[in-house]
């Protein structure tokens, strides 16, 4: 288990050190694929979207549309997509509602599939297109591995107080505090190395909050995920990837990660707030 772990973050560690290099149109063929994969798993969880095929390939459309909004150079193309697909989609419950009645639960679940996956995740690639957008992404993505391996191996090392035992019985606040540990140490040394390749005018303080904020969310969408997989009774939201689960389960510590680095770089790019940059 351990072992096809390893193997399988190192190969993940590879693929985005190479697609975040050359950037777009790659990278977001990336992240996209990603966003199909993912939105797959989520509605699986659903078991009557399954039925309604429809409807999924509609949630599909829809993340992908969502996610490679940053490229729309036409402002009226976003707006349109985000309104037909859940118009179009609902004309169609008058199809389904004669032979399900929670029709309306799989067009709920469908929307929400799209929002969480598609739409969080094209934060990645409107990060990558900021000025200095490779060297964020490996600075925030570096920071999402360690903290999620700090948080994995110092948890079941000295891992004893349950952080939430009826969300993720394994979470401990021994784990977790090792993960921002893990975080903020790692973003030290992965900016030193950043610093030869594609400097980043980052502080230690900077740094240092950085990190933090990028482990709490990435901490954050982890149980976030949890919360939807107990909520329909599965342990993992997929087997694709080896040691890990779903895709899913690897990447639910980026849905969130995403938007709060976006966010945070404009914030530091338009020196705001002046008093604490």
């Amino acid at each position: 288990m351990l072992k096809q772990r390893v193997i399988t973050a190192i190969f993940g560690l590879i693929l985005i050190i190479i697609v975040n290099w050359f950037g777009s149109p790659l990278f977001s063929f990336y992240i996209a694929g990603i966003t199909v994969l993912g939105t797959v798993e989520f509605y699986k969880l659903e078991s009557s979207l399954n039925k309604h095929y429809l409807l999924l390939y509609m949630g599909l459309l829809f993340s992908v549309l969502l996610v490679l909004s940053p490229h729309y150079s036409n402002t009226v193309i976003f707006p349109i997509c985000v309104t037909i697909i859940p118009i179009v989609s609902l004309l169609l419950l008058f199809h389904y509602q004669s032979s399900n009645k929670r029709v309306f639960s799989s067009w709920t679940w469908m929307i929400a599939g799209g929002i969480y996956i598609g739409w969080m995740l094209s934060y990645w690639i409107s990060l990558r297109i900021l000025g200095n957008g490779r060297a964020w992404v490996y600075l925030a993505m570096s920071i999402i591995f360690a903290s999620d391996t700090g948080a994995y191996f110092i948890g079941r090392k000295w891992g004893i107080n349950k952080m939430a035992a009826n969300i993720s019985p394994k979470k401990t606040w021994e784990g977790a505090i090792g993960g921002v540990l893990s975080a903020i140490a790692a973003s030290i040394i992965i900016s030193t190395i950043l610093c030869r390749i594609e400097p980043l005018p980052l502080s230690y303080w900077h740094l240092i909050i950085f990190a933090i904020l990028v482990s709490i969310f990435a901490q954050f969408g982890d149980l976030v995920e949890s919360v939807l997989k107990r909520s329909v009774g599965v342990k993992q939201s997929g087997r694709f990837l080896p040691g890990h689960g779903g895709f899913l389960d690897r990447f639910d510590s980026h849905i969130f990660v995403g938007v709060m680095a976006y966010y945070y770089v404009l914030s530091f790019n338009a020196g705001w707030p002046s008093w604490f940059w």
